[in-house]
């Protein structure tokens, strides 16, 4: 009987043996503004979001064990590379994810590459990470400055926008995205009068406000993000300037946003975003989801991209049966086609610009909205091919030609 049962055992052992060798075991790092003027663009609700596509992935894929941790990077670039670089040395995190702030990507996009692993950009926006500072251990999956600028820049000197004053956060975002406007603004042949940069989470905004109100600019282009175009707004309605016939335009605006501001305030902005909570059934049925760990909240773009790169990144590995070697997973990531419930079908090109519809949408004034978080009505949809710097524009030393 013991010699049965011996022989038993082993000949379990033997069948069980190939499943556990292919085991997949993968470590994300969400790394996010969890405290400050970025918190609800990414922040709790990118933690929240990465949970979700690890359980569904997991869900259908039982091999891959996913340990997920997370971190604040306080918008300081050196906060970030000490966290990142005790995650890919000490942690042994195969994936860093999210990060808005344009300033602490740059930074954690160069460690990644001397490392050899993986990050994908959700959170911040210049487009310099997938031009001149691009590499091969890097994707950016949402937004970025060129998209913004040629969205809704173009957009608002169409419709008689034709003279901007720009009102910019002084730090790698706030520049990409300032640049890339004018270059939009002037190419629809509308004229820069001024600019004025502020710090990174300013509170008073009355001296720069006043300086765009005195150019008579017709567009106030806000090139920054978060908390400080919620002040920049809040505060600009305290000075009349909207009713002075001057535009705000939010050259960055998020769902939490408007859900801050409120429609009163917000109503008539018009903004580019590549996902809406509210667009589709899909969408919403998330949503819901994501909203069991924050209530009263509405997704932005920026975390259900958190949800659609590591969905696409688990599928790399999958294919690779490894997370061990980060240009090859990117490379597998481009090689294969996205598709995913929230961004449907698109590709990642080879500088690394994931590419996706983009949507021109105005703010719902309160009388037009039905219920909570209904913010948005689609001015126009922008096609993939068209919402993202042409490839052969960006300088990206991986494009060939």
């Amino acid at each position: 009987m013991k010699r049965l049962l011996g022989l038993a055992a082993f000949a379990a052992a033997l069948i069980a043996s190939p499943a556990q060798a292919q085991q997949i075991t993968v470590k994300i790092g969400v790394m996010s503004d969890m405290s400050s003027l970025y918190s609800d663009i990414g922040g709790p609700g990118s933690v929240a979001a990465a949970k979700l596509a690890i359980a569904d992935f997991t869900k259908n894929n039982p091999n891959v064990k996913v340990e997920l941790i997370s971190a604040d990077h306080q918008n300081k670039a050196d906060v970030g590379s000490n966290i990142v670089n005790q995650w890919y040395d000490v942690e042994k995190v195969d994936l860093v994810i999210d990060v808005p702030n344009s300033g602490v990507a740059f930074a954690v996009s160069q460690i990644a590459a001397n490392k050899n692993k993986v990050f994908i950009v959700s959170g911040a926006a210049a487009s310099d990470l997938t031009g001149s500072k691009c590499n091969a251990n890097t994707v950016h999956w949402t937004y970025d400055t060129w998209m913004l600028a040629n969205g809704t820049g173009t957009a608002l000197v169409k419709t008689g926008g034709d003279t901007w004053f720009f009102l910019t956060a002084d730090y790698a975002f706030g520049h990409a995205l300032e640049r890339d406007t004018a270059a939009a603004v002037e190419k629809a042949n509308g004229k820069i009068v001024g600019k004025v940069r502020h710090p990174l989470n300013t509170s008073d905004f009355s001296s720069f406000l006043l300086q765009a109100q005195a150019s008579k600019a017709k567009v106030i282009g806000l090139a920054n993000a978060g908390g400080d175009t919620i002040n920049s707004i809040k505060q600009g309605a305290e000075f009349g300037i909207v009713k002075g016939g001057q535009k705000f335009a939010g050259l960055l605006v998020f769902a939490s946003d408007v859900n801050a501001l409120g429609l009163q305030t917000a109503q008539g902005l018009t903004l580019t975003e590549t996902w809406y909570w509210d667009a589709n059934d899909a969408n919403r049925a998330w949503t819901k989801r994501w909203q069991g760990e924050r209530p009263g909240k509405f997704p932005t773009m920026v975390q259900a991209g958190v949800y659609a790169g590591i969905t696409h990144y688990l599928k790399a590995v999958v294919a690779l049966k490894s997370a061990t070697d980060g240009k090859a997973v990117v490379a597998q990531m481009k090689a294969l086609p996205t598709d995913d419930p929230l961004f449907g079908k698109g590709t990642i090109r080879a500088d690394g610009r994931k590419v996706h519809d983009a949507y021109l949408f105005e703010v719902k004034s309160p009388a037009e909205s039905k219920y909570p978080g209904d913010f948005y009505k689609l001015r126009a949809t922008i096609p993939a091919d068209q919402a993202f710097r042409p490839l052969k524009e960006g300088s990206c030393p991986l494009v060939s030609g």
